[in-house]
């Protein structure tokens, strides 16, 4: 087998499980208001997954270092991640819905940083580039967003579970034919996360951006009902998250030639503003169409903002800590942060509606890039 023929699974199951992934991450909240639940509700339930991944990822990553196998680990979490999805897509009570998120979260949460380590280490021993493996998690998640997309426009939003099973099953064959690597890393030490707890630059960083990651996790758990709020019909919240994938996957491509021309700090401060920008025009516009154009920024907000703010941690953090140091990173960005974002969004929209949740966004971010702009002033002279 060739070293093109032998990464071909691995580039499927990437875009199997992405695929798979954007039914969740876009059309989920749409799901879970055609059961009746409320838009606080819903919030409740799409927190289970930032705060059961606080746990899952290391207990995975852990496991797979215990054992030196990625493979095993993830047939056992993609076999996991069925079961429970079958559960959790027919429920409609919210306490059982509740209960059902926690195993389903906590398995389809540690797939993808097992499928990430596993596509890098293949790159390195290939010698191929990782995105060259990587962007076909993008092209699965893009094209998942228009297909399904215009599939529950059409169909309904009830049989997502179908289109939802069968990219699972291809994922759990897939994965039966991935090639196992060894893993040589050594397992979260917690020392060093103590010592990186009383890093105070390292801390206050992630204090200052905490502002601009909440707003970005909380449009990802309700820019969908937020569509529909506005008069956009449900194929609209799959073009959007096309649109947003695709400039994402653009930005993440030509990372190399535009961002070693200024501080990473700037950059962060740029993105802030550009999310200020999204934000505001969706509050104030309130009009679909206008909020899908707008997509486009989202890879010039998140991307430059999540490139440039994982290049300054790296930086930060000494050589013999940096995977304890992302884990920590990443737990905040995405964690912390999606867990404020979907209870505290889903409040606002239910009370107070989508445009006062996106205005306050805006107002929040612009908080967001002051504060990383004194941080910048305050730390100029270092790294």
């Amino acid at each position: 087998m060739t070293h093109k023929e032998s990464l071909v699974p691995l580039k499927m199951m990437l875009f199997s499980f992405h695929g798979a992934n954007t039914m969740v991450i876009s059309f989920l909240p749409l799901l879970l208001a055609y059961r009746g639940l409320s838009e606080q509700e819903i919030g409740w339930v799409l927190a289970v997954g930032p705060t059961v991944s606080i746990i899952s990822q290391p207990l995975f990553g852990y496991i797979s270092d215990k054992f030196q196998t990625v493979k095993k680990v993830l047939l056992v979490a993609t076999l996991g991640l069925i079961i429970s999805s079958f559960f959790f897509f027919q429920m409609e009570v919210l306490g059982v819905l509740l209960f059902s998120a926690v195993f389903f979260y906590f398995f389809s949460s540690a797939i993808a940083p097992l499928a990430d380590s596993l596509a890098q280490r293949r790159a390195k021993a290939l010698n191929v580039p990782f995105g060259s493996i990587r962007t076909w998690g993008s092209i699965g998640f893009a094209i998942s967003s228009l297909v399904i997309g215009q599939y529950v426009d059409w169909v309904g939003i009830q049989y997502l579970f179908i289109p939802y099973g069968m990219m699972t099953i291809t994922l759990l064959l897939l994965t039966t034919r991935l090639k196992d690597v060894k893993v040589d890393t050594k397992p979260i030490n917690f020392k060093d996360v103590g010592k990186l707890l009383r890093n105070k630059q390292f801390i206050t960083l992630l204090l200052v951006m905490f502002l601009v990651t909440i707003t970005h996790r909380t449009n990802d758990s309700f820019i969908g009902l937020y569509i529909r709020q506005i008069g956009g019909r449900d194929n609209l919240v799959g073009l959007a998250w096309f649109l947003g994938v695709f400039s994402e996957a653009i930005v993440f491509m030509f990372a190399g030639k535009w961002f070693k021309k200024f501080h990473p700090l700037v950059f962060m401060i740029i993105a802030a503003w550009l999310y200020t920008l999204r934000w505001l025009v969706y509050g104030i516009v309130a009009d679909p169409y206008v909020l899908v154009v707008m997509q486009v920024f989202h890879g010039l907000s998140f991307g430059v903002f999540y490139v440039a703010s994982f290049e300054y941690v790296s930086r930060l953090i000494p050589e013999h800590m940096q995977a304890t140091g992302h884990l920590i990173f990443m737990t905040v960005f995405f964690g912390f942060s999606g867990i404020i974002g979907s209870l505290g969004g889903g409040y606002v929209l239910e009370v107070l509606g989508g445009q006062t949740l996106y205005i306050a966004m805006g107002i929040m971010t612009i908080v967001g890039s002051l504060l990383i702009g004194v941080y910048h002033w305050f730390y100029k002279n270092s790294y």
